[in-house]
Order: C-alpha cells, then structure tokens, then sequence
C-alpha cells in the first residue's frame, strides 16, 4: 500500500471512529454529518471525499464495529480454556459492546431499518457470522458436557436477546457497575445452559 494509501486510510478510520461516538451520544437519527466533522476539524463537504452519503458512513461504522466484536469473540474460541470460561468470557464482551457501543452495535438487531438493500447482505453474514461464534462454544460445550440443553439455536437466541435487552434500562448511574453486570449475566445465562 502506497503512503497515500495508508494516509486516506488512516483518515477514514479517524472518521469513522468519530462517527461512531457521535452516533452512540445521540443516536443514529439524530447524528448529523456536520457534527461528525466537527469533531475532526473538517468541513462537511470533506467528508464526502471518504464517504458518499451519512448511510454509507454509518454502514462502515457498523461494519467496523462488528468485525471488532467477532475478533475479541474469535479469540476466546481460540483460547485454551473450557467452553463454559469462553462463553463466559463472550458474554461480558457481548454486554460491553451492548452498553459502550449501543447505538451501533443495535443495528444489528434490526438491520433493515437502518441499511439499503446492497448494504444488508453483507450486514447479515457479518451477523450470522457473530452469532455462529456463540453457537460454535455452545455446541463445542455440549460435546463435553458441559452444557446440557436440546437445543442449542434456541439458548443462543435466548442468550443474545436477554444481553441486548440491556440496552433498554441500563443506567450509567446505577446502582451496578458494568463489570458487575457482566458477571450477573454471565452467571445466570451460563445457568441456562446446564
């Protein structure tokens, strides 16, 4: 890759990176282009340089974070520990991404809504991807029983939906910190698949 290369590179990412703050404090509809640069000292035109439009920005900025998630993920798969520590392990970094990259990482949830139809396919494999890992522990801790459930799609499914309720209430002011949320959940939802 040419020093240009790397240069443009490297500005998208600051980029993107800067949208995804954006659109965490204020959500994806309320996030505005012109803010995006500001928080980069640009001009909003400048953006269009790197980006075409606010959907394909917020498209990469999904994109980056969820290929950020399946990384952490793959690396506890890889590690040398029971499932049951992996799982535990993908649980509390399912509810940090929940909690510290909530609006992004919602769009995961319901991609259809936020995505063009070009953009969606590669969201779902992306998707599929993520949730395949969950599936991989699940089955892998079935094998060596440690877990004991019949149906393994469904505990997933129940899994990440509960962690993605979190979403809903959490309360950066609340009684609970996030690591102690982390370990209630990974305590209870690791309670559900024995």
């Amino acid at each position: 890759m040419k020093l240009s290369e790397k240069k443009i590179q490297k500005k998208k990412e600051d980029i993107i990176l800067s949208a995804v703050k954006i659109v965490n404090e204020k959500g994806y509809q309320k996030a505005t282009m012109e803010e995006i640069a500001a928080e980069l000292l640009m001009t909003k035109g400048s953006l269009y340089y790197y980006f075409k439009n606010k959907e394909d920005l917020i498209f990469q900025c999904h994109e980056m974070v969820l290929v950020q998630a399946i990384e952490e993920l793959q690396q506890y798969i890889n590690a040398k520990q029971s499932n049951e520590e992996k799982l535990r392990e993908m649980i509390k970094t399912h509810i940090q991404y929940a909690i510290e990259k909530k609006e992004t990482f919602n769009m995961i949830i319901k991609p259809d809504q936020t995505f063009s139809e070009d953009q969606l396919n590669p969201i779902l494999l992306k998707r599929n991807e993520y949730a395949g890992l969950f599936d991989q522990v699940i089955l892998a801790g079935i094998k060596t029983a440690e877990f004991t459930i019949d149906e393994p799609k469904i505990a997933r499914m129940i899994l990440l939906g509960s962690m993605n309720w979190i979403q809903q209430w959490y309360n950066p002011f609340g009684s609970k910190t996030i690591e102690e949320l982390q370990q209630i959940y990974a305590d209870y939802m690791l309670k559900v698949l024995k």
